[in-house]
């Protein structure tokens, strides 16, 4: 077995923070993973049947989320079929423990499978796994369970509990409740045609598909090992485990909770025990603060800000990377994380701006990819798509943009690269017949030995300013907004993929809570690299008043 506590020591020392190899820019050899994937195909977002599977994503939003009114026949059905009311999950693991969380899983292609050798290398001794968000994409559907989760996870030994994201919602819940709660079907419910925002939205809205029973247990055959079996209350759930209460919440499509689940989340979190929240969507993230809205009235943070409720970290999937914000609230900090890097498409972190939400200092913040590693790839991405070689930056001046943009230190030693990140050559960036943007000078060299000499051009500043790293030298209708979307719609099935998962574990009284990294490289399969480390004492708050 694999001692983390070693291969987190090796992790640190080969992270990107370190070098453009640990990064996983400098790949000579491609992982292992490649022999787990089922076949070569990948999944894209650019194809109108995908778009249009996950059309109730956009019909929510115009017509109204119909996720509370649907999770409460869920939870009325589980009721009758006499799931704990408490909705606890009993695990044993022992006085010292500990647990995976991966996010957003369920593409089915690379970028998930390439997460899997860290994963069960890290994760060999682990009591069970949470997926956090999204386990299947684009809709949730219960007969893709097989290749995007029973076949990736299939020699993870131990039970893997997880909560839907907003893509296993366009299915109504029917795959998700039918793999993690073996549930049967809702009754279909027949309404008339109504002039309302409801009426319009059920005739357009995608029903769940009728599972393929054959199949499903086909595909669950793959992970049928005693230690491997479990099934959990409901899409939302305590998980009961010594001196602390893992507490997941189901967020819908919009990302907020109905009225029912929220009166059991203030009984669970009234438990004196330190908690951690894990939650379909996050509550900080990109700089921004989502506090999670309950039905009728006040937030998901309010319960967790409540000294009394003793919560010391909340996270949340839904945006595909690695964000950490460590927010004073009173006499203490909680860390409210972002863990969606588990397998889908990356998204941007260069678009993150100086973070100062919440009173979180820019220097405490923590993210993965780097700002200046998410610039350098989607520069990669956009020369290759547009055919624009003038677009493309290294990973150095990747780095040294974002810093100069930021105001901060490059998070790693610029000059770490050895020549084979895949850089133009040179003239090429500034020449060979592209059309580069001709714009004011101004062009600066970073200060100091910081920036190791990288000169700051105006073909940088165009190319970053397109990508949405900065503002652009003039304005235009381009930038961060295309970026944004652009982005999203966009896949790539070779490394370095800049996926992670959480290793969690309890041990002496305290949380750590260790962010690896996925490069989809061989070395960083056999040494993941460890992107972050957060160590939390826990101790028990007062003992709730009676009644």
């Amino acid at each position: 077995m694999v001692d983390v506590d070693r291969a987190a020591e090796r992790g640190k020392r080969s992270s990107s923070r370190v070098s453009e190899e640990g990064a996983g820019w400098s790949c000579q050899e491609i992982g292992t993973f490649q022999k787990l994937r089922p076949d070569s195909r990948s999944f894209s977002w650019l194809k109108w049947r995908t778009l249009l599977r996950s059309r109730n994503e956009i019909l929510a939003q115009l017509f109204g989320d119909p996720s509370d009114e649907v999770r409460r026949r869920w939870m009325a059905a589980r009721k009758e079929q006499g799931v704990d009311p408490g909705l606890r999950i009993e695990v044993d693991p022992g006085p010292e423990y500990s647990f995976l969380i991966l996010g957003d899983t369920g593409e089915g292609d690379a970028s998930q499978y390439a997460v899997v050798p860290g994963m069960l290398a890290l994760g060999a001794d682990t009591a069970f796994a949470v997926v956090a968000s999204d386990v299947i994409y684009p809709t949730g559907s219960g007969n893709e369970y097989e290749d995007k989760f029973f076949r990736p996870y299939k020699d993870y030994p131990a039970p893997i509990y997880a909560l839907p994201g907003n893509h296993d919602w366009y299915d109504g819940l029917g795959g998700f409740m039918r793999v993690f709660c073996d549930a049967p079907a809702l009754e279909a419910e027949r309404r008339g045609f109504s002039f309302s925002p409801a009426g319009f939205r059920g005739l357009l809205w995608k029903r769940p598909e009728t599972v393929d029973e054959p199949r499903l247990a086909a595909a669950r055959s793959r992970r049928s090992l005693p230690g491997q079996r479990a099934a959990q209350p409901g899409p939302y759930w305590v998980i009961d485990l010594p001196g602390l209460l893992l507490v997941g919440i189901d967020t819908g499509i919009r990302g907020g909770i109905d009225r029912d689940q929220a009166a059991w989340l203030r009984r669970v979190s009234a438990d004196p025990r330190p908690k951690v929240l894990i939650t379909g969507k996050p509550i900080y993230d990109r700089n921004e603060y989502h506090p999670c809205p309950i039905e009728d009235g006040g937030t998901v943070d309010e319960i967790v800000r409540d000294p009394a409720n003793n919560y010391v970290a909340a996270i949340g999937g839904d945006t595909h990377n690695y964000q950490r914000y460590p927010v004073r609230v009173g006499d203490r900090t909680i860390q409210y994380i972002v863990s969606g890097g588990g397998g889908a498409f990356m998204h941007a972190t260069h678009t993150i701006p100086r973070v100062d939400v919440g009173g979180v200092r820019e220097d405490d913040f923590k993210c993965y990819p780097l700002r200046g590693d998410s610039l350098s790839f989607y520069s990669k991405l956009y020369r290759d798509r547009f055919g624009q070689r003038w677009l493309y930056l290294t990973p150095d001046e990747g780095l040294v943009l974002m810093s100069e943009h930021i105001g901060n230190l490059p998070p790693r030693p610029v000059g770490t690269g050895d020549g084979t990140a895949d850089e133009p050559a040179p003239g090429e960036a500034a020449t060979a017949g592209q059309d580069v943007p001709d714009a004011a000078a101004g062009d600066g060299a970073a200060g100091g030995p910081d920036g190791a000499g990288v000169e700051i051009t105006t073909r940088m500043k165009w190319a970053a300013g397109l990508l949405g790293g900065r503002p652009m030298p003039v304005r235009l209708p381009l930038g961060h907004a295309f970026h944004r979307w652009f982005s999203e719609l966009s896949d790539w099935d070779s490394p370095p993929f800049f996926k992670s998962f959480l290793h969690v574990s309890v041990e002496g009284g305290k949380l750590r809570i260790r962010c690896f990294a996925a490069t989809g490289c061989r070395p960083q399969e056999v040494e993941p690299p460890m992107e972050d480390e957060v160590i939390i004492p826990l101790v028990a708050g007062p003992a709730a008043p009676a009644g």
